[in-house]
């Protein structure tokens, strides 16, 4: 049994301007950036005003829009279509200059000053855990805050969790809430010397303890920035929430982007039951590098049985040597298949080299290079083949997508074809944006 998922229609919602903030998530690999970089030329050039926020360090995004570079400042991307009244930027989140940019705006100028030059604050905006999924969340609060654009889309930390980026609030929640954070901040809160004599009498037994075993610097830096950061503990779990609230809010849109392979949807599926969970509003899910076939109606076994005869009347024919390499075997359709197209899916990217690299010739070209001598049975037998390899490919995708869809019959699909080559310019986008919205032009 087939199951038909609602179709996803990107449009009107890049069009709706009640729609403020788009959250594209999902597992890496998947597309996740190329998607939200498409879907923000997309709604600029049907008149929006977009900023882009993208976390992934590739720069392979600033190149596909024109840029020298990405940085923790919108940028505009030049050679767009303008003519509907819209405007790309695109950012990169900075995660250590944003966290500088808080203490300096959140603290007094000495105080700000102390928090940035201690060595633990320093390793905590570096690359404490959490730390980059918590800035995002405040980057997306600060941009949400400057009014400049009426749609942020944003793409998601590459991190080892999808869920990393809904969980920062609470994960900095717990850790500002912590009894160990609490004991460090329970000197600069005593009030007057004899508060201060009591609470060092118990705490010198544990800072003993913990010298020894994280050393004596570690410990005096982490209480030297929990004494400067304590004013700043309440702002930052408030915006923490505040932010939370807005991913809930109905001019929210969260998109979930896979591809159609069983690992990418099953965590999709999570993805979408943790967003009911959350009350998040999921507008649907984004299916890239979806293969598809000229020719449905040939099925695989009846080219196999096709090019077996072919190769068999090659065989026949004089002089013409051995018959054509096999790249697909009679196996049973679905089946795993060791072969360089198949390869190929497994490839991060969006685009679908034949190949699944980008050197080398394919199957077919090797025929076609030399085809004096080889006879014509030989050259339909590899062509036959081919196709035979692309309709199993179809139908364990077809399987698949049908599995998320009889979990989740109510959650609208967008499918994206895959490509014939790699994402590198804004043409590229406007490709997988058309694909994105069935095929139509960006124009509104």
């Amino acid at each position: 049994m087939s199951w038909q998922a609602p179709l996803l229609d990107i449009d009107p919602l890049l069009d709706d301007r009640e729609t403020r903030i788009i959250v594209c998530c999902g597992s890496g690999g998947v597309g996740k950036t190329t998607t939200a970089a498409a879907l923000g030329l997309r709604a600029a050039e049907r008149g929006r005003t977009v900023v882009v926020l993208t976390i992934d360090p590739a720069r392979r995004l600033a190149q596909s829009m024109g840029l020298t570079e990405l940085d923790n400042t919108p940028r505009r991307v030049d050679g767009i279509d303008e003519s509907a009244g819209g405007q790309l930027h695109a950012m990169m989140l900075d995660m250590k200059r944003t966290f500088d940019e808080i203490v300096v705006q959140h603290a007094e100028p000495e105080r700000a000053q102390a928090i940035l030059e201690n060595p633990f604050y320093q390793s905590l905006s570096a690359g404490f855990a959490g730390t980059q999924e918590y800035m995002a969340m405040e980057k997306l609060g600060q941009l949400r805050a400057r009014d400049e654009w009426d749609l942020i889309i944003v793409d998601t930390p590459p991190s080892r969790s999808a869920l990393d980026f809904l969980d920062a609030p609470k994960r900095l929640g717990s850790f500002l809430d912590g009894k160990f954070i609490k004991l460090l901040m329970a000197p600069a809160k005593a009030g007057g010397r004899a508060g201060m004599k009591f609470l060092n009498v118990g705490l010198s037994m544990m800072t003993g303890a913990l010298n020894k075993v994280v050393g004596a610097h570690l410990l005096r830096d982490v209480q030297t920035f929990v004494a400067a950061m304590d004013t700043m503990f309440g702002g930052f779990r408030k915006r923490a929430d505040a932010t939370y609230r807005l991913l809930q809010a109905p001019g929210t849109a969260f998109l979930v982007v896979a591809a159609p392979e069983r690992d990418a949807l099953r965590e999709a599926s999570y993805f979408v039951e943790r967003l009911a969970a959350e009350r998040m509003p999921l507008a649907g899910l984004v299916l890239n590098r979806v293969h598809a076939s000229g020719a449905a109606r040939l099925t695989a076994e009846r080219a196999l049985a096709a090019a077996e005869a072919l190769e068999d009347l090659a065989a026949e024919w004089p002089g013409a040597g051995d018959p054509a390499p096999s790249a697909v075997t009679t196996a049973e359709v679905g089946d795993p298949v060791d072969c360089p197209a198949v390869e190929n899916l497994t490839d991060g990217r969006i685009a679908d080299h034949v190949t699944g690299k980008t050197e080398g010739k394919t199957f077919t070209e090797e025929i076609l290079a030399e085809p004096d001598g080889l006879p014509a049975e030989s050259l339909a037998a590899g062509l036959l083949r081919l196709h035979a390899e692309r309709m199993q490919v179809v139908a364990r995708e077809g399987r698949t997508r049908d599995r998320f869809a009889s979990v989740h019959p109510d959650v609208p699909v967008a499918e994206v074809a895959a490509l014939p080559g790699d994402v590198h310019d804004l043409e590229g986008l406007r490709a997988v944006g058309e694909r994105l919205a069935n095929g139509q032009p960006a124009a509104a």
